[in-house]
């Protein structure tokens, strides 16, 4: 085993993990006997793993997913009409190499968010830094920000570099002009550079609309709706769902 020394300047390095399988492999019988070389394979290999599983970690909580737990592998299909081999594909987040954006639309309680969620946690495992925020809070952030120098324009900024934005409660209440020049200065920093997930009750007939109809509505659907996949989350009302498999 190496000495104390040794085992000091490693923790010291942040490679406490490295140090826990050093010892670990010391008990084992089955690695203690290894070769130098297989020994230092598997706690290089163990290493790299738990540095990724801790960054990844930290990709996630810091995305601030409204459904924390929300997973591919516990997607609910039956009954539920909507498209598997698309929704796959975009579990690959192949979208977010290509800066393609993905809109979740579909009645209240079809299970937009959780959808959103789970493709961002995928997002994370990629090692994209990710953020999940439904559009009302986000315009809170907005006025909030107005109360410090700088503060709405370094605000654009931050929400402009995430790889991955999920914009929750897209369109469900109405915008205002100042709304409006807010959100079409991140959208178009976030043009061709990042992804964004949008998550609405509406359909694109009804966007242009729903974001006033002047010019500014334009400048948005144009730098939206052309580079996206549209995904329909169905009108089976997932919460009523959950509920009553949780009586059975």
């Amino acid at each position: 085993m190496i000495n104390n020394e040794s085992i000091r300047k490693l923790r010291q390095m942040d490679l406490s993990e490295l140090v826990d399988h050093l010892e670990m492999q010391e008990i084992d019988n089955d690695t203690r006997y290894l070769s130098f070389d297989e020994r230092l394979q598997l706690s290089i290999d163990h290493l790299y793993q738990e540095k990724y599983n801790t960054r990844v970690k930290g990709l996630i909580k810091r995305s601030k997913f409204r459904i924390q737990d929300a997973h591919f592998s516990s997607v609910y299909y039956e009954k539920r009409d909507i498209d598997r081999p698309t929704l796959q594909e975009l579990a690959t987040c192949s979208f977010i190499n290509h800066r393609r954006n993905v809109i979740f639309q579909g009645f209240t309680g079809s299970g937009k968010t959780f959808l959103a969620c789970a493709l961002g946690r995928e997002a994370c495992k990629k090692e994209i830094r990710t953020r999940y925020i439904r559009l009302p809070d986000l315009l809170i952030e907005r006025d909030e920000a107005t109360l410090k120098s700088k503060g709405v324009t370094n605000l654009i900024t931050k929400f402009s570099n995430y790889g991955l934005l999920i914009i929750d409660e897209w369109l469900l209440d109405d915008v205002s002009e100042e709304d409006l020049k807010f959100l079409f200065e991140i959208i178009e920093r976030r043009y061709d550079s990042g992804s964004t997930i949008y998550c609405t009750q509406f359909r694109k007939a009804d966007w242009h609309k729903r974001l006033g109809g002047g010019v500014h509505a334009d400048a948005i659907m144009d730098r939206i709706v052309h580079n996206a996949v549209w995904f329909d989350t169905g009108q089976l009302n997932m919460r009523e769902q959950l509920a009553k498999t949780n009586m059975t």
